[in-house]
């Protein structure tokens, strides 16, 4: 929808009632807008605290939210120099990863988000080495130097839950992930973002943002992907873009799914598999009654599929599989046919093995004084329900993380030594 300015009911229409040239002139006033903020204001972090490590590819994260994308690119660079197999046993204990976690391809550098409780799991979980920034990005004077970037800006604007405004502010966050390109020129770049920004406005702000990616120096590889394919036990459909620079002479292919249907396949990843062993003590839990609207349709999974995808609210996780299926009453509504009492919502624990986030991962609550229980436990729902999940984001990172191995092997490419762009 395309938003106006006129008062009174009825000011938002269909971006389908819009001539196509309407809509790319409200993008482009938008973009234009975003560009003219002012970020002139004083560098507020300390170059002499960027750590970069001349033997690694150093990494910039902005919106990092609780690092879901992060880590699964740290895996992916561990994978081509230890081997999944190994990466995966060390990844079962936060002492024995954290001891090989510097073997990898990848070094994190810095990392940007302007919610404070993600970030605060973020510094929980990643070396200290990381040079974590809580502050507005479009107030970020200077992006350091890098070899790679990678970011999920926030999406509520492009989602089909929200409103779906084509000028609605959030959308432009990504203007100032370009910004971000623009200044440091990293090789690659990797994003991530629902799947509503592929039809809003019937693709034109799709096509609007690859444009602009494009302009920024950068072949960009684009595709709609499902976390379910890459051993992730949730339906998650994410449009990834990956960007190559230009001058490099490699083309980005999305892997193969590893998981599916087919003989040649690993089957899915189920529920019980996932989060079997937790029943009995599952942690955490949103608690409280189900609103109409979340009654309007299922929202519980049985233990032999998938989870639906889970968002970045507690009161709207789904419902564990235990008990009876719900069943349907009427036109947008169902019920518990057990009872509302014999059904409960996926805990902290749950969601996050979801997202597949290994179990040492700590999440914080932030400030706990005169929060009710419920409200602290919302933030790390949000966390985890924004994190792209690890083992998708392990996938889509890995042939980067190759192309990246081999060439370092054979001295072909030299790691990032500046500091930051002056």
């Amino acid at each position: 929808m395309v938003k106006l300015d006129e008062r009174g009911r009825g000011k938002n229409k269909p971006a389908s009632e819009y001539d196509i040239n309407e809509v790319r002139n409200v993008l482009l006033e938008k973009i234009d807008g975003e560009m003219q903020l002012n970020i002139n204001d004083p560098l507020d972090y300390r170059e002499e605290d960027l750590i970069y490590r001349d033997n690694k590819m150093n990494l910039l994260s902005l919106f990092c939210g609780a690092g879901g994308l992060d880590l699964g690119v740290e895996l992916a660079g561990l994978d081509v120099v230890l081997g999944k197999e190994k990466t995966n046993e060390f990844l079962k204990d936060r002492d024995t990863f954290n001891a090989v976690r510097n073997d990898g391809v990848f070094h994190h550098l810095y990392s940007n988000d302007f919610f404070k409780e993600a970030l605060e799991t973020y510094k929980q979980n990643f070396p200290k080495s990381v040079l974590t920034h809580n502050k507005d990005i479009r107030k970020v004077k200077q992006f350091p130097k890098a070899d790679i970037v990678v970011g999920g800006p926030p999406c509520p604007g492009y989602s089909s839950a929200g409103p779906r405004l084509v000028d609605d502010p959030r959308n432009f966050l990504y203007v100032h992930y370009i910004r971000s390109l623009m200044q440091v020129k990293p090789r690659f770049f990797i994003l991530e973002n629902v799947k509503g920004m592929l039809t809003l406005a019937d693709g034109e702000v799709f096509r609007q943002i690859k444009q602009d990616f494009e302009a920024s120096g950068y072949r960009v590889y684009p595709k709609l992907v499902n976390a379910r394919d890459f051993g992730v036990p949730q339906i998650r459909e994410r449009i990834i873009l990956v960007g190559v620079r230009e001058d490099i002479d490699f083309e980005y292919v999305f892997p193969d799914p590893t998981h599916g249907d087919s003989p040649d396949l690993r089957p899915f990843v189920t529920l019980r598999e996932a989060i079997g062993d937790l029943e009995e003590e599952p942690g955490d839990i949103f608690e409280g009654s189900y609103s109409s609207i979340f009654m309007s349709r299922n929202r519980k999974k049985s233990w032999d599929e998938q989870s639906f995808t889970i968002q970045a609210s507690g009161r709207q996780a789904p419902i564990h599989p235990a008990g009876l299926p719900m069943e349907k009453v009427g036109k947008d509504q169902w019920i518990f046919p057990d009872g509302e009492e014999n059904n409960r919502r996926l805990s902290v624990k749950e969601i996050a093995r979801i997202q597949t986030f290994p179990d040492w991962y700590e999440f914080s609550e932030g400030e706990i004084d005169g929060i009710s229980k419920n409200g602290r436990l919302n933030k790390v729902y949000k966390q985890i329900g924004n994190a792209v999940p690890v083992q998708l984001a392990r996938a889509i990172a890995r042939p980067l993380a190759q192309y990246l191995h081999d060439e370092m092997k054979k001295g072909q490419v030299k790691q990032t030594k500046e500091k930051v762009i002056g």
